[in-house]
């Protein structure tokens, strides 16, 4: 099923696989451009930003992109950085343990969402050092591009 969301194991599979060995300014910048490539070939109205330790690498807005999208990468980012996994990931968690993260975990959706979309950006031997995040489809969509650009940018 193309649209059923993937388990804690399969989740923590992928960010076991989608690490780099080193992550530079240049890095993001070739990083977001394929995924501003990806998004404008999908014709998708998403928002994308790179961020490490903090500072921004990169962002784009697409057309159709809106304030809301900037909104949700932040609060998405914000659960990457509190739980050091994928948005997506800290989403299952909760529903595999037979809750929400929201009922679990009390934190002000304000300024949290788990929601998929944004991805702990994880240096080999190093561990997360940033945040890779896409907002504008529905949220597997937007982790689904997400980590389907990384997993590509990785092979390179």
């Amino acid at each position: 099923m193309p649209d059923a969301f993937p388990s804690l194991a399969e989740l923590a599979a992928e960010e076991d696989e989608l690490q780099f060995s080193s992550f530079s300014n240049d890095d993001a910048w070739t990083l977001g451009s394929a995924l501003v490539t990806a998004a404008r070939g999908a014709g998708a109205p998403v928002a994308v930003e790179i961020a490490r330790n903090g500072h921004r690498l990169f962002s784009a807005a697409l057309t159709g992109a809106t304030p809301d999208n900037a909104s949700w990468i932040e609060r998405k980012s914000r659960v990457v950085h509190r739980f050091g996994h994928s948005s997506l990931y800290v989403r299952q968690a909760s529903i595999e343990r037979g809750t929400t993260f929201e009922a679990e975990f009390g934190l002000d959706p304000v300024r949290y969402a788990a929601h998929g979309g944004a991805f702990p950006l994880l240096v080999r031997d190093v561990g997360p050092v940033g945040v890779i995040a896409v907002s504008g489809l529905p949220q597997l969509a937007d982790h689904r591009m997400l980590t389907g650009v990384l997993r590509e940018h990785l092979r390179r």
